[in-house]
């Protein structure tokens, strides 16, 4: 069971800015996701930002205080610290998701966990509203393959997300800590034995997704690997789903790489958007790395300025005019509100008969 939507969408709670867009109004987004570092400890044989080689680009911690601080003005609901690289090894990370959450933002982290250490945990559990490690494996020795690092790191991620759980309890915090499996040829053989560890860890969740292949990573996944042949691990992980531990088999994912998307444009972007290391405002993480899609870059200009801005104005009307949905990724964080808009606007002709 979903308890969360990861697999899904949740533009019903936002019915009031779902209206303005339906109206043609010119919305601030719900969700943000903002790279803080674009370097990483890991050179994961997943990654999807690979072609952007890594390099250690550091967000510049007084521009983004006041991109936040417009932002929760401007309606901005959650900001979501992830992106090219390791957001932890920003050194102000901490400091930037305390400000964050005082602003009035949810906030939420993906990270490796190789740096979520005791400190980090009793310092930033209490702020944030979900943490989720990626994990990809139920020993070390895959680990290492699939993260591209050394096998020593998988037992520091096992023992703090351990002690994370055990601040969370103690301190009754109300963050949902959670882990994710990209399940690939590598690993498959794999998810049962980390469901059992994350079970008996005490985590919330474990997430189990497809590989959905970024347009401009070099990185790729067998063609003769189906996910099809995978269901039957849906079946075999319920067995190991309680009331305190879920597992989220996202078969639904899967199944939507074999299909045509349902929708013929992009409606989504407006409703999100991604701001690079660097500080570049993209529509979404597909186009990073192309300069002719960078809405402005926050430690250049004002969010308010560049979001109503003409140069953002003919971006977006040139996605939604030209841009070709069959080259973004087919599982892509925005394709279930795809679908959910583009019914919306294009209704059938029974809608009355409810």
């Amino acid at each position: 069971m979903d308890a969360y939507r990861i697999d899904s969408q949740k533009l019903m709670y936002h019915i009031p800015r779902l209206y303005q867009w339906l109206q043609g109004g010119n919305i601030y987004p719900i969700y943000i996701e903002i790279s803080l570092y674009g370097g990483c400890n890991h050179r994961c044989i997943f990654c999807a930002f690979n072609f952007l080689k890594y390099k250690p680009d550091i967000l510049d911690v007084s521009c983004l205080r006041r991109f936040i601080s417009v932002a929760a003005k401007k309606g901005i609901k959650s900001i979501l610290y992830s992106g090219e690289g390791e957001p932890l090894l920003h050194k102000k990370a901490a400091d930037i998701i305390l400000f964050t959450s005082k602003a009035g933002i949810d906030v939420a982290l993906v990270t490796n966990g190789v740096f979520f250490d005791k400190v980090k945990a009793e310092k930033l559990l209490g702020h944030l509203k979900w943490l989720k490690v990626s994990l990809d494996a139920g020993t070390e020795e895959t680990y290492a393959v699939m993260h591209r690092t050394k096998k020593e790191d998988f037992n520091i991620v096992i023992e703090n997300l351990k002690d994370a759980v055990k601040i969370k309890q103690k301190k009754d915090y109300n963050c949902t800590i959670g882990a994710q499996f990209l399940l690939m040829p590598q690993n498959y053989r794999e998810v049962i034995i980390l469901a059992r560890i994350l079970r008996r860890i005490g985590v919330d969740y474990l997430v189990i997704k497809p590989y959905s292949q970024h347009p401009s990573s070099n990185n790729s996944i067998n063609p003769k690997f189906k996910y099809k042949n995978l269901f039957y691990l849906e079946e075999e992980l319920a067995r190991y789903s309680r009331d305190n531990f879920h597992i989220i088999f996202r078969r639904q994912a899967m199944e939507k790489l074999q299909y045509a998307k349902s929708y013929k444009r992009c409606l989504g972007i407006p409703f999100a958007t991604h701001i690079t290391a660097k500080g570049d405002i993209y529509p979404c993480a597909a186009f990073i790395g192309k300069k002719d899609f960078i809405f402005g870059n926050i430690c250049k200009e004002n969010f308010k300025n560049i979001w109503n801005g003409t140069r953002r104005g003919k971006i977006m009307d040139m996605i939604y005019k030209k841009h070709d949905v069959k080259t973004c990724r087919n599982a892509c964080r925005l394709d279930e509100i795809n679908r959910y808009l583009w019914e919306l606007k294009n209704p059938n002709s029974h809608v009355n008969f409810i």
